[in-house]
């Protein structure tokens, strides 16, 4: 351990550099939609009746594959629709990616729905996992 704090002592400049550098990654993080779940948590909140699914993405991308249950609601139309949506359950936030659900998400979060989550990775993280999606 005293290894450690004499490295530190010796390149401050460059602890100090990692450190300002973690800290910002985990603001940027925090703005960009906050608190992520993982496919597999993802299935365990939706199973026990926990989460519903909101896919944000285009109408056509949802009929080409989207995760069994979850509702299409377009990022475009999502603050209109917000009626819509149960305060009592958890919102899980998909995308392709991950960056348009961050984004609905803290606007979520804005109008007072606090139990709002984002997949992690979107939808391309669950199908690199080969988890099912419906057609339709």
């Amino acid at each position: 351990m005293s290894r450690f704090f004499e490295f530190l002592m010796h390149n401050a400049v460059l602890a100090g550099a990692f450190f300002s550098l973690l800290v910002a990654y985990i603001v940027v993080e925090v703005m960009r939609g906050g608190r992520s779940v993982s496919p597999q948590g993802l299935s365990l909140m939706v199973n026990n009746h926990q989460a519903i699914v909101v896919d944000v993405r285009d109408p056509a991308e949802f009929r080409l594959g989207h995760i069994t249950g979850s509702r299409n609601i377009p990022y475009a139309r999502l603050m209109e629709q917000l009626g819509e949506l149960p305060a009592d359950k958890a919102l899980i936030i998909v995308c392709n990616m991950g960056q348009v659900a961050g984004t609905a998400a803290r606007q979520l979060k804005a109008k007072g729905l606090n139990n709002v989550y984002k997949l992690e990775g979107g939808l391309s993280n669950w199908k690199s996992l080969s988890l099912p999606l419906v057609k339709r």
